[in-house]
C-alpha cells in the first residue's frame, strides 16, 4: 500500500507576481569631482588687442619632446622640451619643466627652467623658481626674489625708443614692473 497519492497530471505552478518597475532615482545635486594632484588645465587665454579666446597646448610632466614649436595659440611646459619655441600666445614653464632652445612668444612665465634665449616677448616673468641660462630681451622683466639667471637682459626698449643700449646683470634682486 502507498502511503502518498500519485497524480496523473503534474501540479502547475502558481505564477507569482512581478514587482513593479521603478524610476530610477534623480538627482539635482552634481557629483563631487574626484581631487587632482596637479593643477587644473588653464582656461583659453584671451589676447588683449583682440578679445579672441585661444587654447592652450600642453606638455605634461611625464612627457619629453624634441621639435619645433609653432603657432598661434599658447603653450604650457611641465616635461621636458629640447627645441625652439614660436607661439603667438603666451609660453609658461612650470616648476620643475625644462626647455633647451630659443622662445618667441608674447608672454613668457618661468617658473621650470630655460636653457637658451628668449629673443622676443612683450612680457617674461622669473617667479621664485626659475632658473634661465642665456639672454632675455623684452618689453618688460619682472623677476622675483629667488630666481636665478645667467645671461643679459635686455628690457624697456620699443622701437619707438631710439637706439638700443643693451643692460647686463645677473638678475637677481632686480625687477621693474
Amino acid at each position: 500500500m502507498a502511503l502518498w497519492k500519485d497524480n496523473a497530471a503534474p501540479a502547475q505552478p502558481t505564477p507569482m507576481p512581478l514587482p513593479e518597475a521603478k524610476e530610477p532615482a534623480r538627482y539635482d545635486v552634481a557629483p563631487k569631482p574626484a581631487a587632482v594632484q596637479h593643477s587644473p588645465a588653464p582656461a583659453p587665454v584671451a589676447r588683449a588687442d583682440t578679445g579672441v579666446s585661444r587654447k592652450e597646448s600642453l606638455i605634461a610632466e611625464d612627457i619629453t619632446i624634441e621639435g619645433k614649436i609653432e603657432g598661434g595659440g599658447s603653450v604650457r611646459i611641465a616635461g621636458n622640451f629640447k627645441g625652439d619655441v614660436n607661439v603667438q600666445g603666451d609660453l609658461t614653464i612650470e616648476s620643475g619643466a625644462k626647455l633647451t632652445g630659443s622662445v618667441r612668444a608674447a608672454n613668457v612665465t618661468i617658473a621650470g627652467e630655460l636653457e637658451g634665449n628668449v629673443e622676443e616677448a612683450t612680457r617674461v616673468e622669473l617667479t621664485q623658481s626659475a632658473v634661465v641660462v642665456g639672454d632675455v630681451k623684452a618689453g618688460s622683466l619682472t623677476v622675483v626674489a629667488g630666481a636665478r639667471m645667467r645671461g643679459q637682459a635686455d628690457f624697456g626698449w620699443g622701437d619707438d625708443k631710439g637706439s638700443k643700449t643693451t643692460k647686463s646683470g645677473n638678475g637677481i634682486g632686480h625687477s621693474t614692473s
